[in-house]
């Protein structure tokens, strides 16, 4: 599963097991292995734990789509139903909210977000680099 809601939080869910222990390791804070640390940098995990702290704040995906907090923008093609928030100038947390239906209305009542993983986005089609898939 993914992190437990909060009651007012979104809950979080991961695309895979990989994502899973990546980000299950960033927010166990006592006994962490800095696993994303030895992935992708501090500077990265950084970027990443900040937008993770911001999402999960909000209770509900269109209200943290609304905030556009990191720009959050959907995305089309092989990622139609996905959206990306920067991490910095070219990499992108990709997620996308837990439901088949992608209307406002749909998205006011999804409580629930699927983390897909951080990619190098420097535009369509295979400049598209997963660096946490």
């Amino acid at each position: 599963m993914g992190k437990k809601g909060c009651g007012r939080c979104l809950r979080i869910e991961y695309e895979n097991s990989n994502v899973k222990e990546l980000f299950d390791d960033l927010n166990n804070v006592q006994n962490s292995k800095n696993l994303m640390k030895k992935h992708i940098g501090l500077e990265m995990t950084k970027s990443v734990k900040k937008r993770y702290n911001q999402m999960v704040a909000f209770s509900s995906f269109f209200a943290l789509l609304a905030s556009r907090i990191g720009k959050m923008e959907s995305l089309s093609g092989d990622k139609d139903g996905d959206y990306a928030l920067h991490l910095t100038a070219n990499y992108r947390l990709i997620v996308a909210p837990n439901t088949s239906d992608r209307s406002a209305e749909s998205l006011k009542f999804c409580d629930t977000l699927i983390i897909k993983g951080v990619m190098d986005y420097h535009g369509k089609g295979s400049k598209n680099n997963w660096i946490i898939p």
